[in-house]
């Protein structure tokens, strides 16, 4: 548990920690670069909130909790743009996941990362959320459970059938 004592210092260190990775998790989401910042900035702002009401996180813990409360921002924002985001909108803005162009092959891994990002439009919504927050965002399954409420052994079972549709999507376009 955070101590009294420690829990500045340690909630500045899970800010360092996770401010990068909560803003991802956010862009890729809202795909507006300052409604991200809003939304991570608030989801830490929340956070330090429950805690300075005598709530106790755990620090273990505190990643999941931070991507819960940015989930539900998130949806929060849905509801009242009542817009969507669209993964072919962030590929017309330039937005690319998980290319680095420092690697020996990022020609093939930019050409599959967009066409399983076509595919993830297809997907449920079910499906497209455990996929990004997997492969995305580099949760685990077990922190993925922690965040949607489902069991690890549900999130496990949505990640392959996912991935078993995204394979079939992608081999049916193939012929």
């Amino acid at each position: 548990m955070m101590r009294a004592g420690n829990l500045r210092e340690e909630f500045t260190r899970a800010y360092d920690s996770y401010a990068d990775a909560i803003f991802r998790h956010c862009y890729f989401r809202v795909s507006d670069k300052e409604k991200a910042k809003d939304l991570m900035q608030e989801t830490f702002i929340r956070t330090w909130d429950y805690i300075e009401k005598g709530n106790k996180i755990q620090f273990k813990k505190i990643k999941s909790f931070l991507y819960k409360t940015a989930s539900n921002l998130i949806i929060d924002e849905y509801r009242k743009n009542k817009g969507t985001t669209s993964l072919e909108g962030l590929r017309d803005k330039g937005f690319e996941i998980g290319i680095k162009p420092e690697l020996d092959r990022a020609a093939d891994v930019q050409i599959e990362v967009r066409r399983v990002m076509e595919v993830l439009d297809d997907l449920g919504k079910q499906y497209r959320e455990v996929v990004i927050m997997r492969y995305i965002d580099g949760l685990a399954p077990k922190e993925i459970s922690e965040i949607t409420g489902d069991t690890t052994n549900n999130v496990s079972v949505k990640l392959n059938r996912a991935v078993r549709n995204i394979k079939e999507i992608i081999a049916a376009d193939e012929e």
